[in-house]
């Protein structure tokens, strides 16, 4: 049987950073916070008793004598000795977690986890350490009050390897955006059950994880007369801006069964891009929307940031200063790095030329020192913005790419020195991944074709929408010397999920050899498009 080592030094509720505003809820608000309309959901064809939540009227007449896990469970995080377990209850109850080696839950080790109050929006995480390396780990979740405890959510997940195992993963994003929410008719947000079905290690979620500014209609009339239908929550109905909106935009993904589902088997790493907070944010920005009564951003970053952390299975732990960007290895063959595109980005307003910064320079500086570092195979940098792609703000720049020719400027020329550093340490084998468009493409950059000569070759696998509108393709900012090796986007701007062109990359690494496999798929887990790459030593 295998050991947990110093798991009470964690079973308490993760520190937050401090938001600038803490926000608070009552008791009371606590209670209503994440409750149904019941109008709204019959009409949008409700959902089944495993979104585990009791709805007035429906199903349950009287208040739980129990305790109820009320939006699955999932895990992220995860490490060569254990992972971050995450779950929801209905009222303060202590978090309960049992693992085991075996699916039956033969010796298992029950461990007691955070309270689940308030304070949190009723959600908890554990940190199982101790476990072994490259095993796949089973876990059950409980919530115990003073009276009763609840019935159990189970899970599984693997631990990272330490040696040159065969590794495969996916990665996308993009979800319940531009009006496309969970649609009951045709099956929920199918294209976490395609992901399933690659059985991947683990599940990199590339940002836009919520559309807290894309308020959400009972049914959609498409072009063709079809009629699209969502499920729809009171905090849908209109872009967040409190606390209890911005927890409601996470609460509401996983009121999918695909979702919930795929989270309780597959450990995710998560980052965040804008649509967490609202569209194109930035720090500093003052919103003209009339839709926001509350028009300072860095006032809503703070409320989004406080409900990511809560909802998503994040370790602030492993992150650099408590946010979001931090790294992970997964055996020899592989490293992670994860970055925060958005928190220390300058204004999309500033200058096309000049010195930008869309990493900040401490985030910069960890990336290519981590880079160096690193002795795995493969080094991928999971990035919340494309590279190349000229992602426009209005009349300004939302990306990287400013979409002038020749030498990099503005938020280019921070990209720039992180690419002539990596190549100048000799960092081989450096792959980029990205959502943020909407679409799917390869791209190869080379300083052949480049306005600037001292940098290596590299890859960018572009992937998404999960269950958003699709768009695109984008053009390309020459300045790095991009080539679309492969795109495949939609005919129209805003494209439903009806029609396709939902997609996910998936990642295989092959242990004896290293070789690295992406493959690019369609939201019904058709590879569209495939690249081997052979590592170089």
């Amino acid at each position: 049987m295998f050991r947990l080592h110093s798991i009470t030094r964690i079973a308490e509720p993760f520190p937050l950073a401090k938001p600038p505003i803490p926000p608070t809820l009552t008791s009371a608000a606590y209670n209503q916070a994440m409750t149904l309309n019941r109008r709204t959901l019959l009409r949008a064809g409700g959902i089944t008793a495993a979104a585990g939540l009791a709805l007035p009227g429906v199903a349950i007449a009287a208040p739980q004598a129990r305790p109820l896990l009320t939006h699955g469970v999932q895990t992220g995080d995860v490490t060569a000795d254990g992972a971050i377990v995450w779950t929801r209850a209905d009222r303060p109850s202590r978090m309960l977690v049992e693992v085991s080696k075996d699916p039956d839950f033969r010796n298992a080790r029950q461990l007691r986890g955070p309270m689940l109050t308030p304070d949190t929006d009723g959600t908890g995480k554990l940190r199982l350490t101790g476990l072994p390396p490259g095993r796949e780990i089973h876990y059950r979740v409980r919530a115990e009050d003073d009276r009763a405890t609840s019935e159990p959510l189970t899970g599984s997940f693997r631990t990272a390897p330490m040696g040159r195992e065969d590794v495969r993963f996916t990665w996308s994003g993009d979800v319940a955006g531009q009006g496309w929410g969970i649609n009951p008719d045709i099956g929920g947000m199918t294209a976490f059950a395609a992901m399933a079905a690659c059985r991947p290690d683990f599940f990199i979620n590339s940002g836009d994880t919520v559309y807290a500014d894309g308020p959400l209609k009972e049914s959609v009339t498409l072009p063709d007369g079809r009629i699209w239908r969502n499920l729809v929550t009171p905090e849908k109905l209109k872009v967040a801006e409190t606390l209890t909106e911005y927890r409601g935009q996470f609460a509401y993904n996983l009121l999918d069964d695909n979702v919930r589902a795929f989270a309780a088997r597959t450990p995710s790493v998560v980052q965040w891009d804008d649509h967490e907070v609202t569209n194109n944010w930035y720090p500093g920005e003052i919103l003209t929307s009339p839709l926001y009564t509350e028009k300072r951003v860095d006032v809503l970053a703070a409320r989004a940031f406080q409900a990511f952390h809560e909802w998503m299975p994040v370790d602030p732990r492993r992150a650099v200063d408590g946010r979001i960007y931090r790294s992970f290895r997964y055996g020899k063959h592989l490293e992670v790095f994860v970055l925060d595109m958005r928190t220390y980005k300058d204004a999309n307003t500033s200058p096309k030329t000049g010195v930008g910064h869309v990493l900040g320079e401490a985030q910069a500086k960890w990336l290519v020192d981590g880079l160096s570092a690193s002795n795995a195979t493969w080094k991928i940098i999971a990035a919340d913005l494309p590279v190349g792609l000229i992602v426009p703000d209005g009349t300004d720049i939302e990306g990287v790419a400013n979409g002038l020719p020749g030498a990099p400027g503005g938020r280019e020329h921070e990209l720039a020195w992180v690419l002539r550093s990596v190549a100048r340490n000799r960092v081989r084998n450096v792959v980029w991944l990205t959502a943020d468009v909407h679409y799917t493409a390869a791209h190869h950059y080379s300083p052949d074709r480049a306005a600037v000569g001292d940098f290596d070759p590299f890859w960018e696998f572009v992937s998404g929408p999960l269950n958003a509108g699709a768009f695109g393709p984008n053009k390309l900012d020459p300045t790095f010397g991009p080539e679309a090796v492969f795109v495949h986007a939609p005919p129209a701007a805003n494209t439903s999920p009806m029609d396709g062109f939902q997609h996910f990359g998936d990642v295989e690494i092959d242990g004896p050899t290293g070789a690295l496999t992406v493959h690019l798929r369609d939201g019904k887990g058709t590879a569209l498009w495939s690249k081997t790459l052979t590592p170089q030593r």
